[in-house]
């Protein structure tokens, strides 16, 4: 999934863990969910904002390898 699929699914469970009307059980899967989520954004934010320092004085962008 991409990061903006990610985070709108961590936002509906967001939702959905604050709702009266989700039992103890579904809790625990959405928010076991949201924190395999929380990972994988947080990995990515990180990814990003090193490649963002590693743009040079010049503009340029050196390559860096994806992991994933």
């Amino acid at each position: 999934m991409s990061f903006e699929t990610d985070l709108k699914r961590l936002e509906e469970i967001t939702a959905k863990l604050r709702s009266d009307e989700t039992g103890l059980e579904e809790s625990l899967k959405l928010y076991e969910e949201a924190a395999q989520l929380n990972k994988k954004l947080t990995r990515t934010l990180e990814d990003v904002k090193r490649k963002i320092e590693m743009v040079s004085a010049d503009g340029s962008v050196e390559t860096v390898s994806e992991e994933d």
